[in-house]
């Protein structure tokens, strides 16, 4: 019995280990989920799309210069397809060749003389967006793989368009309160803003994809579709030791049977909508006050637990970040569940062994602590851009902050070539302590 309790305490120890990660120089306790829903099992054949530790490659440490020149430029608009990864594009060409892809004319999108949006994408030809061969979420058209509802009783936490200043704020508010949330990320504002990113995955919050430039999606071409999603994978991926992305969401909600697929078929992607608006994007243009915010959120909480709630929301300010924290206290009081929607949909696995690098820390070289305090703790000087675009099944155009970089990537404020071997985590770390603490237990129980 006392060799079983030993064993019983043994393996408590170890699924309750923290890391303890270099940072700076310094060593910090960090929090990590062994089960990580948001990202594929490392036998999902999408692996074979993105180099994954045990490959031999060398990951760059976050926010250095090298680490930076490996992507797009942040600079508001879809990565060039020249700079396409070959085994994405015969990826999509597999699927298209097998009929997986449908052949759905492009969107435009309305827009008046200063090129703002008037309105939500138009297909041609007078075609009926809501119809199944079109099913346009934009236009409220389920698909059967989408996520619009949550299950009974339960309020997905999930926020848009991070990682940015005011994620510092989020993070630090789900932490005290022991949640996880699901970030759907801007590819060029991870490029950008590298320390804010940490914050979320050092909490062990939910790392999903929101395109790279939060384009329309329905407006692109097959390969600009899978530029604007493998980018964004791929900056996850290799700034988390290997782990790809399982969720994704649309901006504006815009996709359709085509953007779907594409997403499905080539990357293993989610699509996940929303089934209440907070529409705390419009804060910023005046268009809607935190009043406001909280008298809607007050109605949803208070209403039906059927079904439950998918609540778009933002990071992308204090105000739209605090439409959650002010709110939270009557999700909890009401009786919600909550919930990150890769807890609630994805898969749970056990994602520990195998993991060759985990960075855990940013190049304050790079992005020292002068830059916390600006619109991105980018690698390069910043400018903040904005994206004028609809909301979802409305012609009310809103707006999305993406950091975008003022050169192209391959220079930075510190030219770091340091890899990650200073602050990653030994792949067999975990394998070791079992190890040893297995045979302490047996020769204990042997004696």
């Amino acid at each position: 019995m006392f060799q079983h309790t030993l064993l019983c305490l043994a393996f408590i120890s170890v699924a309750t280990q923290s890391f303890v990660i270099a940072h700076g120089g310094h060593g910090h306790k960090i929090r990590r989920r062994y089960f990580q829903d948001w990202s594929q099992p490392h036998d999902h054949s999408v692996n074979k799309l993105f180099k994954r530790g045990g490959d031999g490659a060398q990951y760059p440490e976050v926010g250095s210069s090298d680490w930076a020149a490996k992507y797009p430029p942040a600079n508001g608009k879809t990565p060039d397809q020249s700079l396409t990864p070959k085994e994405w594009l015969d990826a999509l060409n597999v699927a298209v060749a097998a009929g997986t892809i449908p052949a759905v004319d492009r969107t435009t999108i309305p827009r008046n003389s200063a090129g703002d949006v008037t309105g939500a994408p138009v297909y041609p030809k007078n075609q009926d967006p809501t119809g199944p061969g079109i099913c346009s979420a934009t236009y409220q058209c389920r698909a059967a793989d989408d996520v619009w509802d949550g299950p009974d009783g339960t309020f997905a936490i999930s926020f848009d368009d991070g990682p940015l200043p005011s994620t510092s704020i989020l993070v630090d508010f789900l932490k005290q309160n022991n949640e996880i949330a699901t970030h759907f990320m801007i590819g060029a504002n991870v490029r950008n803003n590298p320390q804010r990113f940490l914050d979320v995955f050092n909490y062990g919050g939910d790392c999903a994809v929101h395109t790279w430039s939060h384009p329309y999606m329905t407006s692109l071409s097959n390969e600009d579709i899978v530029a604007e999603l493998g980018w964004t994978m791929q900056i996850i991926h290799d700034s988390t030791g290997g782990k790809v992305p399982k969720m994704w969401r649309p901006p504006t909600g815009d996709a359709d049977v085509r953007v779907r697929a594409i997403a499905k078929e080539v990357f293993g992607l989610k699509t996940v909508i929303w089934n209440r608006d907070s529409a705390d994007w419009r804060i910023s243009l005046g268009q809607q006050t935190l009043d406001g915010v909280n008298s809607d959120m007050d109605k949803w909480l208070t209403g039906p637990k059927t079904p439950g709630l998918v609540v778009l929301e933002h990071e992308l300010t204090n105000l739209t970040v605090q439409g959650f924290t002010g709110n939270y206290p009557k999700i909890k009081s009401n009786g919600w569940n909550t919930k990150s929607l890769a807890q609630l949909f994805g898969d749970a696995y056990q994602n520990v062994n195998g993991d060759q690098v985990t960075p855990a820390s940013v190049n304050h070289q790079a992005s020292g602590n002068a830059l916390l305090n600006t619109t991105s703790d980018s690698v390069s000087s910043t400018t903040t851009t904005s994206q004028t675009i609809s909301s979802v099944a409305t012609s009310t155009p809103r707006t999305a902050t993406v950091t975008t970089s003022s050169s192209s990537g391959t220079s930075t404020s510190s030219s770091s070539n340091k890899t990650n071997s200073n602050s990653a985590l030994p792949s067999n770390m975990f394998s070791q302590w079992f190890a040893a603490i297995f045979a302490s237990t047996l020769i204990i129980s042997l004696s």
